[in-house]
């Protein structure tokens, strides 16, 4: 199949790309560098032509309200290019637990996404995954200082990118689901205790503050972010992806 990735020169867009064409696919990497602009629809077109299956992992630039207008306008011309040009099956990349938590504006715009999708003329698959591993160092960074990391106690079961990367690639390759496939880690661990892993495995000294109002996840409820029901469990342990 020929494969559109639509952010294919990006973190799991490259690991998409390499993993398709390594099953024989044609998968094709789409980005401003190669002249596509999912704003404008520039470029659109041309990257669609001839594909069976567009993958986009494009993301909004900023996480605050302006999200919005990205996936409302990326997703607008994404659709409107894969139906005229006869693209078989769409798949994007979202979040598990996006829509209960609405406090959250970028999550807010996600769930936009995944309803502009399925509302949309072209054959879907979403896939919704878990916090990646990689994003832990900036999940810190929000909250500290030279001696302390404030988090809240938030229930999370995050994924490394490779098998996010996997899920996409394996979902793209096959039939639409007209639905949504969650993946997420093998373990559960709170966002406090996640940062205290991260620390001791890092030799850092400074300590974790428990703080049920500091950063961005402060505003989840719950265990929102933890899957329900069936999902698509990774083997990549937190501990075994830090010691790499």
């Amino acid at each position: 199949m020929k494969i559109a990735v639509f952010g294919g020169t990006g973190r799991i867009g490259s690991q998409v790309v390499d993993l398709l064409n390594g099953h024989g696919h044609e998968a094709v990497p789409h980005s401003p560098s190669t002249g596509l602009d999912v704003l404008t629809g520039k470029g659109m077109a041309e990257a669609l032509e001839g594909a069976d299956v567009v993958v986009n992992l494009t993301n909004s630039p900023t996480f605050d309200e302006a999200s919005f207008e990205f996936f409302q306008k990326s997703m607008d011309n994404m659709i409107e290019a894969a139906e005229a040009a006869g693209v078989g099956h769409a798949v994007i990349l979202s979040i598990v637990g996006a829509d209960l938590v609405p406090e959250l504006d970028y999550y807010r715009a996600k769930v936009l996404q995944e309803d502009l999708l399925k509302a949309g003329p072209v054959p879907y698959t979403i896939v919704r995954s878990t916090q990646f591993f990689e994003f832990m160092d900036a999940t810190m960074s929000w909250t500290s200082d030279d001696t302390t990391v404030r988090l809240p106690a938030t229930p999370m079961q995050p994924i490394a990118a490779a098998e996010i990367a996997q899920a996409v690639a394996k979902a793209s390759a096959g039939a639409p689901l007209q639905g949504t496939r969650d993946v997420a880690g093998p373990e559960v661990f709170t966002l406090d205790e996640l940062g205290r892993i991260t620390l001791e495995a890092r030799g850092d000294s400074r300590k974790v503050v428990t703080d049920d109002t500091a950063g961005l996840f402060a505003a989840v409820k719950g265990d929102a972010l933890v899957p329900k029901g069936d999902a698509v469990i990774g083997k990549i342990t937190y501990r075994e992806w830090l010691a790499r």
